[in-house]
């Protein structure tokens, strides 16, 4: 016992020195692979940081130097003195960072460039530099290009190719940089690899012994143990000769062993009475179960029957009554499928049927069983095998008891026809009985379904009747309830009333909310009365009444309903009448305007005519009647000129001859000429437009300032300002004339611009006119794609604005011609809209380009073939020749020497993405801003001429970079 123990020990103790060793080795070659991993990692942040500042530092160097050359080219180019200015600043700079790379130095490479760098700076800009400027300043043309020739170029090209091998030798040393670190961490690694197996393979060697000496007995006394628990037969051997705990825990276990075998015998006589007293207890459980079962399927059957029978009872629409039926029916009888269709219409519900079997059950619904059925008019069953899609994954022979049962009228006519199939069970007697009682239920639902269907539509065809009517129409008995009303009526009257509907309403209720919106309201409800009280067939009456605040004129007429000879009701009507009220009082006041105004001029010409023609006069009084005779023929003349000016505009026959001309002129002129005819009135003009031009006929525009400004003064017969303002606003050129005069009502509205249209009042009755003037002012303005709007305030003045489309100057076409003088840049402009096509080109004229104009595209392609301008603004829908705007596009960048051409596309199609696509720089959707385009063509060109010549600007001659 004592050597066992002392054995046990002796090996615990070798145990715990040895794990000690594997974890000390473990730790010192953990901490070693640690520590070269974190220099290695050190080094080469270390090393990068460096070579990244050198690669950032000679960046800069690049750009410096690029920014200085752009900006001496830029000033050579266009003069710009900024441009001067930042070139020469770049020289502190460079210097800086060249002093700052020197600090950076590593090698001989570092070394070479940094001398170079320092010899090119003292070059460039101690030099050459300042010898060029002067050059430039000083007008010496020829010694900058020889200065150039001689080697300046040449220099500065060598030294940014420098540049750019210095840049790559440093991208060298930092790859290298990086190769070295990667190899340096494998090798590390696999040191590392190495050193982890062998410290597994001595933890191997010391677990294995272990295992040997514990393990095996422990895995033998884990196996009996298993089997123990699984209830196999198993026998524990105890080593008598063992004395340590795996001994103990062999003859404890060998025990217990035995005091589980005696236990169980107990447990097993135990189990056999339980299971006895289990079945006993199943038996009951089952009768339970059944009873259960049968008082369950009588409730469901109950509810489905009640529901059933509820649902025939109060539901009036067809199809939901059909699905019901098939519903409940298969609840109540357990079918697997279920149809009902009605003879008459074929309306058909189902249950577990697809659609291509209701169409075949439609097809033959006259045919076969079913002709049996509707001559008997008795139910009947069959039985029948299953055929194969019906099984699904069943097997063998199976049945399907098939019931059909007729759906009789009270007619004795068989209406409908239901079909219910059951898998398996038979229907039986009593269920057959059930189900005739049902169809009987049914019956009499279908005709109730019927009926109210008849009615229904009959009631809706003659609402949609009288919804199509324009007339308001109400139906009310012979106690003045209202039965009826269509859309027409709901439309001039609210027909809901306190939340309840018009319909319904007795008489008291629906006249007195209808008296609220009638002027006439005693007459009204006493012609209600009447109606009501009328019960002659054929004699009607009517009464004319006025709707307030909706300026309606309302004509109602009733009439007696009779059926049979007795009276039923009263239809009353109510027409809108307020057009042909407002025509005939139109009429009547034009035939008397017309009149007063025509023969007012009449009456002077007549009358002075005939003083002179039999009266010797003096030869200033006979000039002064002749200038009377004069002025009274040019009104007369401009009267029928208005009658005529809207008869020409109502057929479409009323032409104008369109063309630029500025508008301020023509303002000045028309008050100019108003002024002599008032001396009560102070009329101004003020503008704050730079550019007043438009496209328009002179004379149409003149007639409409003067129909304007004319109203203004004669609407204000109490004199006052009468102000003119020209300005722009959203895009428009608008003219104000504003008075002080009586102003407009604010019902007025777009009334006022209507023919022979005059505001009702008495003051402006006093004043002449026909009411054409605002009507012909709104058709000139339409035609000239502009617009007439006002604002007024009742007594205190109007305001009238009328606005035209912004033109610019008409500029003379040039078009198909190279002769224009040229410039700085030359713009090809191919649009076939001569007055678009001038536009652009005079907003690209004021900008300092050369322009050459093209309304043809087949010319366009001639010239480019011929001459390579700078740009090219391309219209893409040409209607003149055969060529369009994507012909040219493609025809431009297939060309080598045109393909670097930058084309801005002005078209009115919105196709950005492909314009884009085919290589246009910019796509403008017309209409746009002229000046947008100018700005985008000049900024294009200056994009593309920085990619010219790095010092001196181009001469044409000699061959620089371009």
């Amino acid at each position: 016992m004592k050597d066992s123990s002392n054995k046990k020990q002796r090996l615990i103790k070798q145990f715990i020195q040895l794990m000690i060793l594997f974890l000390s080795l473990f730790l010192i070659g953990t901490s070693l692979y640690l520590y070269l991993q974190h220099k290695g990692s050190n080094d080469y942040v270390e090393k990068r940081a460096l070579i990244v500042n050198k690669e950032k530092t000679t960046r800069d160097l690049y750009y410096s130097l690029n920014t200085a050359l752009f900006d001496v080219r830029g000033y050579f180019a266009f003069g710009n003195e900024e441009l001067k200015k930042r070139a020469l600043s770049q020289q502190p700079e460079i210097r800086k960072l060249a002093k700052k790379l020197d600090a950076s130095v590593t090698n001989d490479e570092d070394t070479e460039y940094v001398r170079e760098l320092e010899s090119f700076v003292d070059y460039y800009f101690v030099e050459t530099l300042p010898q060029a400027v002067q050059y430039y300043e000083t007008g010496r043309q020829e010694d900058l290009i020889n200065l150039a020739q001689l080697g300046a170029t040449a220099r500065t090209n060598e030294f940014l190719d420098l540049t750019h091998e210095y840049m790559d030798v440093i991208d060298n040393e930092l790859n290298r940089a990086i190769n070295d670190m990667r190899r340096n961490q494998t090798i590390y690694q696999n040191v590392y690899l190495a050193f982890v197996i062998f410290l597994l393979a001595f933890l191997f060697r010391i677990i294995r012994g272990m295992f040997t000496n514990i393990g095996a007995p422990l895995s033998e006394l884990a196996k009996t143990a298993t089997d123990i628990t699984e209830g196999k037969d198993s026998e524990i051997f105890v080593d008598p000769h063992r004395k340590d705990e795996i001994g103990a825990l062999s003859l404890a276990l060998k025990k217990m062993l035995l005091s589980i075998q005696e236990k169980e015998q107990n447990l097993l006589a135990q189990n056999e009475e339980l299971l006895a007293q289990q079945d006993e207890l199943y038996a009951q459980q089952s009768e339970l179960e059944n009873a259960l079962y049968v008082v369950n399927e009588s409730k469901h059957k109950i509810e489905n029957r009640n529901e059933l029978t509820n649902k025939l009872t109060n539901a009036l629409e067809k199809q939901k009554l059909l699905d019901s039926i098939v519903l409940h029916m298969t609840r109540i009888i357990k079918a697997d499928r279920g149809l009902i269709i009605l003879l008459d219409d074929q309306a058909h519900s189902s249950y577990g049927i697809s659609p291509s079997g209701i169409e075949q059950f439609k097809k033959n619904i006259y045919n076969g069983l079913n002709s049996i059925l509707i001559v008997h008019q008795q139910p009947y069953t069959i039985k029948r095998e299953i055929k194969e899609p019906e099984k699904g994954y069943h097997e063998g022979t199976l049945y399907s008891y098939d019931l059909y049962l007729p759906v009789i009228s009270s007619n004795d006519v068989v209406t409908a026809i239901m079909v219910f199939s059951r898998f398996g069970n038979a229907f039986t007697e009593s269920e057959i009985e059930e189900l005739q009682s049902i169809t009987k239920q049914m019956s009499n639902s279908l005709e109730k379904v019927y009926i109210y269907e008849l009615s229904e539509t009959e009631r809706l065809r003659n609402q949609s009747i009288l919804n199509t009517t324009h007339e308001g129409i109400q139906l009310i008995d012979r106690d003045g309830v209202v039965l009826l009303v269509n859309k027409a009526l709901c439309e001039m009257f609210e027909c809901v009333v306190d939340g309840r509907d018009l319909v319904g309403l007795d008489l008291q209720d629906w006249t007195t909310f209808m008296q609220k919106d009638i002027e006439e309201q005693d007459e009204f409800l006493q012609f209600v009365q009447s109606a009501i009280e009328n019960n002659h067939v054929n004699n009607s009456n009517s009464f004319i009444y006025k709707r307030l605040d909706k300026h309606q004129v309302i004509k109602v007429y009733s009439e007696a309903l009779f059926q049979d000879d007795i009276r039923i009701g009263t239809i009353i009507v109510h027409r809108d009448i307020t057009k042909e009220f407002e025509v005939d009082q139109m009429k009547s006041e034009f035939v008397s305007t017309v009149s007063h105004e025509l023969r007012t001029p009449l009456a002077s010409i007549l009358g002075f005519t005939e003083l002179m023609l039999h009266r010797e006069l003096k030869p200033d009084r006979q000039q002064k009647y002749l200038t009377t005779v004069y002025n009274e023929a040019k009104r007369l003349t401009a009267l029928i000129n208005d009658f005529l000016d809207v008869q020409r505009m109502e057929a479409g026959k009323h032409t104008y001859e369109k063309k630029y001309f500025e508008l301020l002129p023509i303002v000045e002129s028309v008050t100019h000429s108003l002024r002599g005819t008032t001396k009560i009135h102070d009329i101004n003009v003020t503008t704050k437009l730079e550019n007043d031009w438009i496209l328009g006929d002179r004379e149409k525009i003149e007639q409409v300032l003067t129909n304007l400004v004319g109203n203004a003064i004669k609407y204000s017969p109490e004199g006052g300002k009468v102000q003119l303002l020209l300005f722009e606003e959203d895009g428009e050129l608008k003219v104000r004339i504003s008075d002080e005069g009586l102003g407009i009502p604010e019902n007025v509205g777009q009334s006022i611009f209507t023919k022979f249209y005059r505001v009702d009042n008495s003051d402006r009755r006093k004043i002449g006119g026909t009411g054409l003037g605002l009507a012909i002012v709104k058709e000139i303005m339409s035609a000239h794609d502009g617009d007439v709007t006002y604002t007024s305030e009742y007594g205190k003045g109007s305001t009238f604005t009328i606005s035209f489309p912004i033109v610019k100057k008409e500029v003379s076409s040039t078009a198909d011609t190279n002769d224009i003088e040229a410039s700085t840049y030359k713009v090809f402009v191919i649009e076939d809209d001569e007055s678009l096509l001038d536009l652009v080109s005079q907003e690209l004229l004021d900008n300092g380009f050369t322009v050459t104009q093209f309304t043809n595209g087949e010319h366009a392609v001639e010239a480019l073939k011929k001459e390579v301008p700078d740009a090219v603004v391309l219209d893409i829908m040409l209607d003149k020749g055969n060529v369009d705007g994507w012909d040219i596009m493609r025809f431009i960048k297939e060309k080598k020497e045109l393909m670097q051409i930058p084309v801005i596309i002005s078209s009115a199609l919105d196709e950005r993405d492909k314009g884009i696509a085919n290589g246009a720089e910019e796509y403008f959707i017309k209409p746009y801003k002229t000046s947008k385009l100018s700005k985008i063509v000049m900024q294009l060109l200056l994009k593309l001429g920085k990619e010219g010549q790095v010092i001196v600007p181009f001469v044409e001659g000699q061959d620089t970079e371009r």
